[in-house]
């Protein structure tokens, strides 16, 4: 089987810093691992779990990525069973690819899957949403 992503829309969320800050927030609330609770279980779990991640949208931008590690069962509050993904805290830059608004989340292929710009860092200077946008679609990014 091929390794497959998820992308996903990051309800909220300003930029990456804003990302990252939520999730601190919750993993150090929760005391758990960094994990994003969802209603759906994927059924290609074992292609995502191959080596997959998943990509964040912010803004209508996919522009983060997060190696998935595993998938967690989670009983809500309601008993019903939700899916936590389970993410490696490190958030890693993508080259800017718009997306136009989705509910849920969604399979991604691997081909699909914008390329990195390397690791996220706290503080890290970015160039304005628009500007890069135009620089990725010039293929310069």
């Amino acid at each position: 089987m091929a390794k497959l992503h998820l992308m996903k829309l990051s309800v909220g969320t300003a930029d990456i810093a804003d990302l990252a800050a939520w999730q601190d927030t919750r993993r150090r609330a929760t005391g758990q691992r960094n994990q994003h609770v969802t209603r759906m279980w994927p059924k290609r779990e074992t292609e995502l779990l191959q080596g997959g991640s998943i990509y964040w949208v912010i803004k209508g931008v996919m522009q983060a990525r997060q190696r998935l590690i595993a998938l967690d069962e989670v009983i809500g509050e309601d008993g019903i069973r939700r899916c936590a993904l389970v993410l490696d805290p490190q958030i890693y830059r993508t080259t800017p690819a718009p997306r136009r608004a989705f509910q849920g989340w969604r399979y991604l292929a691997v081909a699909d899957a914008p390329p990195d710009l390397g690791p996220w860092k706290a503080g890290q200077q970015t160039l304005p949403d628009d500007l890069e946008q135009g620089l990725a679609a010039l293929g310069v990014l």
